[in-house]
């Protein structure tokens, strides 16, 4: 099963000198349809937020970004109901040093970056992988088994344990559809 992930800032001619012969998708928010659903500002809904019971999110961006703790502001739910795909972000330009991540939206501890990705982002993203978009999964299996995948995403970090750089949500996807998520 061949199935790898690129940058999307590669040059087309460039990605397909590397992996000649393979299917690439673009599965970033700037992707086509159906290949978008797999971008984590994708608005799926009713997406279960981690360490919340009983509380969803419309993305798994809007979930990370929900429970990110500033130096000078605490969780925003209102990005739990973000279905547009932008103004997700909050940046420490405008908020301050990042805290942590909150243990669920009325937990009381912060989460270090490592476990916040363990415990809210791969359990919210995994969700949407097993249960909004589990046919497009199904779909890139036999793609890769067949002429081989390329996934474009902005980052190509698949290692939760890499604080230096943003996790790639394609290289989650390479991981799930091998059956080897972290």
């Amino acid at each position: 099963m061949l199935i790898e992930v690129a940058s999307r800032r590669r040059k087309p001619e460039s990605i397909g000198a590397a992996f000649p012969g393979r299917v690439v998708l673009d599965v970033t928010s700037k992707g086509a349809e159906p290949w978008v659903r797999f971008s984590p500002f994708y608005p799926h809904g009713d997406i279960p937020v981690p360490l919340s019971p009983g509380v969803v999110g419309a993305s798994v961006e809007g979930i990370w970004q929900a429970l990110k703790v500033f130096e000078h502001i605490d969780v925003d739910s209102t990005k739990l109901t973000v279905t547009t795909m932008a103004g997700l972000k909050r940046t420490v330009r405008r908020f301050g040093a990042v805290r942590g991540h909150r243990a669920g939206l009325r937990g009381t501890d912060l989460l270090g970056y490592e476990a916040a990705r363990r415990r809210i982002y791969l359990p919210a993203y995994r969700w949407v992988l097993e249960n909004r978009v589990a046919h497009l999964v199904a779909e890139l299996r036999e793609l890769a088994g067949a002429t081989g995948v390329v996934l474009l995403d902005y980052t190509t970090n698949g290692d939760v344990a890499d604080l230096a750089t943003p996790l790639s949500h394609a290289a989650l996807v390479a991981r799930f559809v091998r059956d080897d998520w972290p």
